[in-house]
């Protein structure tokens, strides 16, 4: 007759054991993938900024903001301009370079930023991010600064009379 071995684990708490691991993992992932979505809408909020101060040192130098009768971005559906483009004269003097949604698809025109104005006033927007939390419909306007109230699913910065462009 053979002894009994009492080292080691039974079946059942390796399954334990595992299935704890799992739902641990699980619940880290999902808030990752929340802490991801905030990350990615504190760069859209820093890059819109980015360009409104780029967009006031324009006006400070000329007396008025570029103008375009209609909405210009790097996206197929608004007119697929160059990066430099997007909003004329601004790059390099004023800004760098123009920057773009980190999440853009420019033949989808997902997440795209837009520019519009009539000179006197503008409109900059992260348009068409299904992936942002602050930008979406069910967002309070005002929440974090930037929803836009005229348009759904954006994010803008304007001017005051060009809330309505």
């Amino acid at each position: 007759m053979y002894p009994l071995r009492t080292k080691g684990f039974t079946l059942i708490e390796l399954l334990v054991v595992i299935s704890i691991i799992g739902v641990l993992s699980s619940t880290v992932l999902a808030s990752l993938s929340t802490a991801r979505a905030k990350a990615l809408d504190t760069r859209r909020l820093s890059d819109l900024t980015s360009i409104r101060t780029a967009l006031e040192l324009y006006y400070t130098n000329n007396n008025s903001y570029p103008s375009s009768a209609a909405w210009r971005s790097e996206c197929a559906t608004w007119g697929s301009y160059t990066n430099d483009q997007v909003i004329p004269g601004l790059t390099p003097t004023n800004i760098s370079k123009f920057p773009s949604d980190p999440q853009m698809n420019k033949a989808g025109s997902t997440c795209c930023y837009l520019y519009r104005s009539t000179g006197a006033d503008y409109k900059v927007m992260a348009y068409n991010c299904p992936t942002s939390p602050m930008c979406q419909a069910n967002t309070p306007p005002g929440t974090g600064g930037f929803r836009d109230p005229v348009y759904d699913k954006t994010c803008s910065i304007y001017t005051p009379g060009g809330s309505g462009l």
